[in-house]
């Protein structure tokens, strides 16, 4: 802009769209609590979908959405292979066969759950609850078996994802795929669907890499079942029991 009494330009510092929509979002809003609160409690895992398709572009939104997670230095390490239709067949069939010739094969363990206290007891407590409401009891191999089978079918969700790293990348970066993993689920759940995040699918990474095809330089994080729930099935029941806060926060003053 030029100011005649001036002769020359002058810069008019306008706050940008972003700040302002910063200073809105700092601003207490007692509905908007309201609804990401129940959004996030909503949330679970879901182990039965019905076969209803979703549309290509409402898994764009969710994932555009997914990518403002937070990263380290902006570094937004996560990929993600989508498989739909005929792919998400494909990749069910090989890893199912897979399955059935050695249940408990393991390509190489990321997950370290420990087997101590207070980590085994809570372990066990998810899955008397979870194999409970299928009428599954210790000790029934076969049906358990079965069960963990589904896993590699995506419980019938008509889309499964499967989210890679870059295999250099350390432990920040783990943590940053984490945190997208997570909006993603809640943005899915914000369009009223459902999703299961899925280590189990690290076991036969091999087997999945070479299905779907992704570069070399990159491994599997998890796997993600998305759909919409049928409520049919009495696993989709399950709210998993958290601890008190007591027991995790430590207030520091």
């Amino acid at each position: 802009m030029i100011n005649p009494a001036m002769g020359r330009q002058q810069d008019i510092k306008i706050p940008s769209l972003d700040l302002r929509r910063n200073r809105m979002a700092s601003t207490p809003n007692p509905a908007v609590w309201e609804t990401v609160s129940q959004n996030i409690t909503a949330r679970h895992s879901v182990r039965g979908y019905l076969p209803t398709p979703v549309e290509n572009s409402v898994l764009e939104e969710i994932l555009r959405i997914a990518s403002r997670s937070p990263s380290g230095t902006n570094t937004q390490p996560w990929h993600v292979h989508i498989v739909t239709g005929a792919s998400r067949d494909r990749v069910i069939r090989n890893v199912c066969a897979a399955f059935d010739s050695t249940p408990h094969r393991c390509d190489e363990t990321i997950y370290r759950h420990l087997d101590e206290e207070p980590y085994r007891s809570r372990k066990r407590s998810l899955g008397k609850a979870l194999y409970g409401l299928m009428g599954i009891h210790k000790g029934e191999t076969e049906k358990m078996l079965a069960q963990q089978r589904r896993n590699f079918e995506f419980f019938g969700a008509p889309v499964g994802l499967f989210v890679t790293i870059d295999k250099a990348l350390g432990y920040g970066s783990w943590l940053d795929t984490g945190m997208f993993m997570q909006s993603l689920m809640l943005a899915a759940k914000a369009r009223g669907l459902d999703t299961c995040s899925q280590g189990f699918w690290v076991n036969f990474e091999s087997v999945v890499a070479r299905v779907v095809g992704w570069p070399e330089s990159e491994r599997l994080v998890s796997g993600i079942a998305l759909g919409y729930a049928d409520d049919s099935f009495p696993e989709n029941a399950l709210s998993s029991e958290r601890v008190v806060l007591e027991e995790f926060a430590i207030f520091h003053e």
